[in-house]
């Protein structure tokens, strides 16, 4: 037994308050999703000058745009002036600003104050010092991600970190060229869970035997019960009938020509706290970002990615798309059945990880470190 109680096979979990209280929520909120490097969009999505995209990170609206020489620049969504949000849509394009909807006060690409009514009166405002207020960004895998932090933490060692952790170095996911991969499909997905079901589901695969007969078939070893991710470097391999990473297990599209020898007929899971999932197979790539909404709602955005021809050429992706859609919607349908739980008084003090799920204990020890709760009762 151990200091807990519980058998030597068994570890707690945290307490079923972290699923549904708004106060630890908030706390998740400020401590981690505005601490922490997270994934906005897509660069493609932002393809020309004037291209944005607003989201939500944290407590904070974030508008992310590429100015005028294609830099990608992300700032707080708030107008200098009276504190209007700045843009309300989700996405769209101007041609050269950004105009506040209340009092007309107007920012250029790079977030320099260009016009306002009767700004000439007021030479001591300056251009720069009212403009808008930057965040922090970087592109990486074709993706862009922002920090509302005013000192990042290192983007080398939080998130490429995160991908050599787990593949053992950054030129295995290099050989996938995800940059270079075109979106085939997005999908987005309205989840009523804690974001920390998702990751703690997304991590674990002693479930897949239950709620996931089609991953099964093409990954055989997944039935045993051990994720993927849970050794490094590993990666599952395909069942010896399976052609490719597809819903009936039949032959894919044309294989990403970087993929290495030893990764072929593979797959692999990431995942990149706070909210980002990677999955590769040899022919495409499959890139969930969480957006945690509130204690008990987040929004799943997944892209399929794929070589641009394929994508451009307009080939069936269907069958591969199936597969990781009904993969998603099995585990969200999961995680939505745990959130009523969450409340019960039979989970006050929380449930316990079989010798399968120990490395989620590890994901709890990071989750209660970043809030400072470490040790607490």
């Amino acid at each position: 037994m151990t200091s807990t109680g519980l058998p030597d096979s068994l570890i707690a979990t945290l307490p079923g308050a972290s699923y549904t209280d708004p106060g630890i929520f908030a706390q998740e909120q400020e401590r981690i999703f505005e601490t922490m490097w997270f994934c906005v969009a897509r660069s493609s999505d932002l393809a020309r000058p004037g291209a944005f995209r607003t989201v939500d990170v944290g407590r904070e609206s974030v508008l992310v745009t590429r100015a005028r020489d294609h830099s990608i620049r992300a700032y707080f969504n708030v107008c200098r002036h009276r504190g209007a949000k700045l843009l309300t849509e989700e996405s769209g394009e101007v041609r050269r600003a950004f105009q506040c909807p209340y009092h007309a006060w107007t920012y250029g690409l790079d977030g320099t104050l260009v016009a306002a009514p009767n700004l000439t009166r007021m030479p001591d405002v300056g251009r720069t010092e009212y403009g808008l207020v930057s965040v922090a960004t970087r592109e990486w895998l074709g993706y862009v991600w922002v920090c509302l932090a005013e000192r990042p933490p290192s983007f080398e060692e939080d998130v490429v970190g995160e991908v050599v952790g787990r593949l053992g170095d950054v030129e295995s996911i290099e050989h996938y060229g995800i940059e270079n991969l075109s979106v085939g499909r997005r999908i987005v997905y309205d989840v009523k869970a804690n974001w920390k079901l998702i990751v703690e589901n997304f991590m674990e695969c002693y479930h897949c035997a239950t709620i996931h007969p089609e991953l099964t078939e093409v990954l055989p070893e997944f039935a045993d019960g051990y994720a993927a991710q849970y050794y490094v470097g590993h990666g599952a391999e395909f069942g010896a009938d399976i052609e490719g990473f597809t819903v009936d297990g039949s032959a894919g599209l044309d294989r990403i020509p970087g993929v290495a020898e030893e990764q072929d007929r593979r797959y692999y899971a990431i995942t990149v706290k706070p909210q980002v999932f990677i999955n590769l197979v040899p022919d495409h790539v499959i890139l969930h970002r969480m957006y945690p909404a509130a204690v008990d709602r987040t929004i799943v955005e997944c892209d399929w990615l794929y070589l641009p021809h394929v994508v451009e050429s307009g080939k069936d992706v269907s069958r591969s798309v199936e597969l990781f859609d009904r993969v998603n919607r099995q585990d969200f349908e999961a995680c939505e059945r745990t959130q009523p739980g969450m409340r019960s008084r039979l989970y006050a003090k929380g449930g316990v990880l079989v010798p399968s799920e120990h490395h989620i204990g590890a994901f709890h020890t990071w989750v209660t470190e970043r809030l400072g709760t470490a040790g607490r009762p």
